[in-house]
C-alpha cells in the first residue's frame, strides 16, 4: 500500500472497498479461508483477485478425501449424496481422484438396469455420471468397485479407519496439482499393451518412478493371467514399489477399447523425488492381532514422515473377522494402534499385489521377481508419502 495514502475523511466502506481493489497481500490472505469452488468464481471478478486465487491454488497441495458408509437415505449411493454435499468445502483443486465404491450397492444391479431400462437407483451405472459431474473438467476420475472397502473417516487424519466387507461404503481420494509430484492414471486391456503404452503411463523408462497403485478387474478370465504377467515383469524389474489388487469393477476411465466383461488393469502411476513409499505382506500365517502387529510395526522401519502420507490396506476376501475369529477392524485398527495420525484406505478384492519393499529417495530396499507379487489370503499394507 501507498505510503502516502491518506483515509482521512474516507468512510470505512471506501477504505474496504480501496483494499480489496489494489492491496493484494490482504486479498490473497483472504481467500486463503475461501473453499476452491467459491475461489474460482470469485477469481471471475477482476485480474488482481484472478492472480490472488491462482497464487492461493498453487500453494494449496494438502490432499484430502471424502469417505461416507451407508444405507443411504437418498437416491444415490452414499458416497454421492456425501461428496454432493463436502466438495463444496473443499480447499484444494483436485487433478486425479481415485473413488473406490462397495461392488455390492454400486453396481450390483448393472445388468438388470441395462436389460430392463429401470429406473434410476443407487444401483445403477447413472451413479458413475453423477460422481465425474461433482469434480472439475479435465479432473482425472478413477472408480473402482471392489468387494469390500477400508476408510477413514471424513475430517481427520487421526480418525479410526473402518473396514467394511459388506454394506455400503465409499470414499474419494482427491489428489491436486503438487509440485515435484507427477501423478499419472492408466489403462491398459489386451488391446492397448504395448511398450510405447507402458512408457507413455510412466511404468517403464522412467527413472523417477516411485510407486505404482494397480488394479486387475475380471482377472478369472482365460489370458488374464498372462496379460497381467505382461503389465507386472517390467515393474518387478523398477525400483518402484507396486501394491494393489484384483477387483470387481471398473467405471473409469471409460473402457472403450474393450467390451463389457474383458480383462485389464488400471492404476496411478506416482513419479518424483519427493515420492517416497513402503510396504508389507501380511502373509497367510498372520492370523492373530499380535502376529498383524508385529508385521505392520515393519513399516516404521522406513521412517517415512507422517505429514502428507496415506496408508493403503489391500485385503483378501477371505481374510478380515472370517480370518481373526470374528474379531473385527482388527487389521485398521492395528495400523491406527502404530500409525495414528495416517489415514487409511483400501479395499478387500480377490487378490493381492505386493511385497515388502521400501523405495526412499535413490534406493529400493527389497528387489523382487514376477511370481512374488502375486498372492491370496494376505493382506498388503502400505505407506505412500507425497512430499
Amino acid at each position: 500500500m501507498d505510503g502516502n495514502t491518506d483515509f482521512s475523511g474516507v468512510s470505512d466502506e471506501c477504505t474496504a472497498e480501496y483494499i480489496l481493489s489494489n492491496v493484494a497481500e490482504v486479498v490473497e490472505r483472504i481467500l486463503t479461508f475461501v473453499p476452491t469452488k467459491s475461489l474460482l468464481q470469485i477469481a471471475c471478478v477482476c485480474r488482481l483477485w484472478m492472480n490472488c486465487a491462482r497464487r492461493v491454488l498453487r500453494v494449496q497441495q494438502k490432499l484430502t478425501w471424502v469417505s461416507a458408509s451407508g444405507p443411504s437415505n437418498y437416491d444415490g449411493h452414499a458416497l454421492c449424496h456425501s461428496l454432493a454435499e463436502e466438495v463444496e468445502n473443499v480447499y484444494l483443486l483436485p487433478k486425479t481422484v481415485l473413488v473406490m465404491v462397495d461392488s455390492d450397492t454400486f453396481s450390483g444391479q448393472d445388468s438388470c438396469y441395462k436389460q430392463k431400462k429401470a429406473r434410476k437407483t443407487h444401483h445403477s451405472p447413472d451413479s458413475v455420471e453423477e460422481l465425474n459431474r461433482l469434480f472439475p473438467n479435465g479432473c482425472d476420475i478413477m472408480t473402482i468397485a471392489t468387494p469390500g472397502v477400508v476408510l477413514t473417516p471424513s475430517g481427520s487424519h487421526s480418525g479410526p479407519p473402518e473396514e467394511f466387507q459388506e454394506g455400503e461404503a465409499g470414499y474419494a481420494i482427491m489428489f491436486p496439482r503438487m509440485e515435484g509430484v507427477d501423478i499419472r492414471p492408466f489403462h491398459f486391456c489386451k488391446r492397448t499393451i504395448s511398450e510405447s503404452h507402458l512408457e507413455e503411463a510412466g511404468l517403464v523408462n522412467n527413472p523417477d518412478l516411485r510407486v505404482v497403485l494397480l488394479f486387475g478387474y475380471e482377472a478369472y478370465k482365460p489370458g488374464a493371467a498372462h496379460f497381467l504377467n505382461q503389465v507386472l515383469e517390467p515393474l518387478a524389474r523398477s525400483k518402484a514399489l507396486i501394491a494393489g489388487g484384483h477387483v470387481e469393477n471398473v467405471f473409469s476411465p471409460e473402457r472403450e477399447c474393450c467390451g463389457l466383461g474383458s480383462y485389464g488393469v488400471v492404476g496411478l502411476a506416482l513419479s518424483g523425488p519427493r515420492i517416497q513409499g513402503a510396504s508389507v505382506l501380511l502373509e497367510q500365517d498372520v492370523s492373530s492381532p499380535k502376529a498383524a502387529e508385529a508385521t505392520i510395526r515393519r513399516l516404521k522401519a522406513a521412517n517415512l514422515p507422517e505429514r502428507n502420507t496415506l496408508g493403503f490396506m489391500f485385503a483378501c476376501v477371505g481374510r478380515g473377522h472370517n480370518y481373526y475369529n470374528n474379531q473385527r477392524n482388527v487389521e485398521a485398527d492395528t495400523f491406527r494402534k502404530v500409525f495414528p495420525n495416517i489415514p487409511l484406505f483400501g479395499f478387500f478384492g480377490n487378490g493381492e499385489i505386493g511385497c515388502d519393499r521400501i523405495v526412499k529417495e535413490d534406493y529400493t530396499l527389497c528387489d523382487t521377481d514376477t511370481d512374488s507379487l502375486q498372492h491370496g489370503y494376505t493382506t498388503v499394507m502400505t505407506l505412500v508419502h507425497l512430499g
